[in-house]
């Protein structure tokens, strides 16, 4: 395939990335600048590229800038383009499917390479076949070609003539499509928004992780924590700290209510309780997580929700779309569950893409990501596998179990997933049949360094040697499994 590209400034490294990819594929690459990282304009690269759609030299066109829109505005600008902002696999096989687009617009700033490269590959190889789609885009055609040819009076033309029904349908139509990007325009402006932050850009590298900590450091590299509490930090965020183990464990617990029947009401009692004992995260099923995120806005404790929970055999682009959206509406970590069935077929590359494909929604949105591998299913071999391939996808963590199969946490599975991770920044997150204090101990000596638990307060209160029955609700909260 014939395929033009191009990018301004902030979608170079991108830019050249895909360019190389789509070469060493076979295709014949097309490049129209920029060729390196000084500022230019984006409209100039972007008509570059929609030039040579327009007049049929190349099939296909990419243009890469920071968000993707301006240069899809400027490419639509060209007669027989359609060209189509994309941000996640599902949007790139509709424009596609529905609208046999031929120019891709990509923002540098908003998906990471990995996607980049998925969106891509699904852009060039879907095609638009259905009828009534290919009816839809013969009348987006016909629309481009009555405006070329009376642009001053296209609407009284189209009132005029016979076909002012097909006309109007048509109108309608990209009334409808426009008022889809819309939508979509204003959440890709509000992840923008998110991103940039009130202090802008970079605001400043982690002194301990650098520059992809996203301020997990204490649960991700606790060596570099203790160094600076030595150095006289008089406040950090409480993570494993090595030798003897702190009667302080609240800061390691997800405190979890995973159960189908939970109620709104529970979820409630959930956060108040992670805010009255600091807890790391409460965990929570997805349709929970606005009520979760507004009790706890402005608090130290994230909230965490699941994707393709509890057996794994969601699609990987659904489990994707499930942390994008959970990501908007405030998660800020997403505990995915892998395709276990992918995994003892021996199809590492899927389980592989889908873990990748929840990964990169979480940088994306700057959300921690923990890779379920559920190990009461799995032999020691492919515990290993899973580990290594959740370190292939850059996940921030791995996790022993949902605490909805035959066995939850032990151990043994934790230091085997432990030595499987090291060298990285990877955690070690231990979940399923977690009860006690001894239970926590345990976990963290084997290398965990989060604790995922329904009993968060009876733990904590025997850590302290309180009563594990005072304050505690005569009604369980959480799911007894998990």
């Amino acid at each position: 395939m014939n395929i033009a590209i191009g990018s301004d400034h902030g979608g170079f490294a991108l830019k050249e990335h895909l360019r190389k990819k789509l070469a060493d594929a076979g295709h014949a690459v097309h490049d129209c600048g920029t060729f390196d990282t000084s500022a230019c304009d984006y409209p100039t690269i972007a008509a570059g590229v929609a030039r040579r759609i327009s007049e049929k030299i190349c099939d296909r066109g990419i243009i890469i800038d920071g968000a993707g829109i301006g240069s899809s505005m400027t490419a639509n600008k060209f007669a027989g383009v359609r060209a189509a902002l994309c941000y996640d696999i599902s949007s790139a096989r509709n424009s596609r499917e529905h609208n046999d687009a031929n120019v891709l617009t990509l923002g540098a700033s908003l998906i990471g390479t990995g996607l980049a490269e998925q969106i891509v590959d699904v852009f060039l190889t879907t095609d638009c076949t259905v009828d009534r789609h290919r009816r839809r885009v013969e009348m987006i055609e016909a629309i481009e070609q009555q405006n070329l040819a009376h642009p001053c009076a296209c609407r009284s033309h189209a009132e005029a003539e016979s076909p002012k029904h097909a006309v109007a349908a048509a109108a309608q139509e990209i009334v409808n499509v426009s008022e889809l990007s819309n939508e979509d325009l204003e959440r890709i402006a509000n992840r923008i928004a998110a991103m940039i932050g009130p202090t802008g850009w970079g605001g400043g590298l982690c002194a301990c992780c650098g520059p992809d900590c996203r301020g997990h450091c204490a649960e991700k590299n606790p060596g570099a924590v203790r160094e600076l509490i030595a150095a006289g930090a008089g406040r950090i965020a409480h993570g494993l700290g090595g030798g003897p183990i702190s009667a302080d464990v609240s800061k390691f617990i997800d405190h979890t209510l995973l159960k189908p029947e939970a109620t709104r009401q529970q979820v409630e009692q959930l956060c108040k309780e992670a805010l009255q004992f600091g807890f790391a995260s409460v965990c929570i099923n997805p349709s929970w997580v606005p009520v979760a995120a507004k009790i706890l806005n402005g608090s130290s404790v994230a909230v965490c929700t699941v994707a393709g929970f509890p057996l794994g055999t969601h699609l990987p682009e659904i489990k994707a779309m499930e942390a994008r959206h959970s990501i908007r509406q405030g998660a800020k970590e997403v505990d995915m569950v892998i395709n276990i069935g992918a995994l003892k077929s021996g199809d590492d590359d899927l389980v592989y893409r889908d873990i990748k494909a929840v990964t990169d929604a979480c940088i994306d949105g700057r959300a921690i990501s923990k890779v379920i591998i559920e190990c009461a299913l799995l032999t020691d071999d492919e515990k290993v596998r899973a580990c290594q391939l959740a370190k292939r996808a850059r996940a921030d963590f791995v996790k022993t179990s949902t605490g909805f199969a035959s066995g939850g946490a032990t151990a043994a599975d934790v230091a085997l997933m432990s030595e499987a991770v090291a060298g990285t920044r990877m955690g070690v997150k231990a979940a399923g049949g977690i009860r006690t204090y001894d239970d926590v101990k345990k976990m963290i000596e084997a290398g965990a360094t989060r604790i995922g638990a329904s009993a968060g307060i009876q733990i904590i209160k025997e850590a302290q040697g309180g009563s594990t029955a005072a304050n505690t609700p005569a009604k369980a909260t959480s799911g007894e499994k998990y």
